[in-house]
């Protein structure tokens, strides 16, 4: 072989390295500016849809979604970085999980919605006609039969124990005028046992997934005020990473006018939106 031809393929070597370098680099550089959002129900299909969206390219915003069926999962996932921010629980839903995994504490990012909680019924239609020594189907996580137990005080059917927390259960129930029995059940299943159970109370994505309408077929859903603020939805991600200015940019994402157009028109207005800081909670 030549001189020339040593010098020449000893170029094309050393490009070649060059290359395949820089697109290992490349590759990794990609992986790492991936957002993989946990998530479930309706949420889900609202974080597949942003994934996608112009406003998400505009931002800069390399986002995947995962779908995780349970939520002590999804937030256990995101614990341990197999997700980066999940997307599907209320603030008070946050504080009572770090409760009880103080070594795996996650941190919200921003808000995001109020999805009222409903109270459902196919034998009444009004909460004057629930009789004495009615059954009333809650949750049995801690979290949300607590949210249960404090839609039922505001509906004036029972009265909670004064410091009545986010883990709060049937056992602080300070007086029960009508005599309720509380029967604890998964809260997927709520639609399904209407049919046995005569007052239900199911959150709105349970409930979209079944065909009800919290604002149309609930007889009597929550409303934002003081007392439910609390049960606004957050973005949430492990505690090391709340000030993660990239993950930031989803609640400015979440919240682009656009965005919010699609999801009020998708879910019939069931998420409401509530754009505060977090010092919001504080008040």
């Amino acid at each position: 072989m030549s001189k020339i031809k040593k010098i020449f393929f000893s170029v094309i070597l050393m490009l070649s390295v060059v290359l395949l370098a820089g697109c290992g680099n490349q590759t990794k550089a990609s992986n790492s500016d991936t957002i993989i959002i946990g998530s479930h129900h309706s949420d889900l299909n609202i974080w597949e849809y942003i994934a996608k969206s112009p406003q998400a390219k505009k931002m800069g915003l390399n986002i995947k979604t995962r779908e995780i069926t349970d939520g002590s999962q999804i937030n256990a996932a995101t614990s341990s970085g197999q997700v980066d921010v999940n997307a599907y629980q209320s603030w008070s839903y946050l504080q009572a999980y770090n409760k009880q995994n103080p070594k795996g504490k996650l941190a919200a990012l921003g808000t995001t919605y109020l999805e009222p909680l409903g109270i459902y019924s196919k034998k009444y239609k009004k909460i004057s006609q629930i009789p004495d020594g009615t059954t009333v189907a809650v949750a049995n996580d801690p979290a949300d039969e607590s949210r249960d137990l404090l839609l039922l005080q505001s509906a004036g059917l029972i009265t909670l124990k004064k410091g009545f927390t986010a883990l709060g259960g049937v056992n602080d129930v300070a007086k029960n005028p009508k005599n309720l029995k509380f029967k604890e059940i998964d809260e997927t299943t709520g639609p399904r046992v209407m049919d046995d159970v005569p007052i239900v109370l199911i959150s709105n994505s349970v409930a979209l997934d079944s065909g009800l309408h919290v604002l149309q077929n609930s007889i009597f859903h929550e409303k934002l005020d003081q007392d439910t603020k609390s049960n606004v939805n957050v973005l949430a991600t492990a505690e090391k990473n709340k000030n993660n200015p990239t993950y930031k940019k989803l609640i400015k994402l979440y919240h682009n006018k656009e965005i919010q157009k699609y999801i009020n028109k998708k879910y019939y207005g069931t998420k409401v939106e509530v754009n505060k800081p977090l010092s919001y909670f504080d008040k």
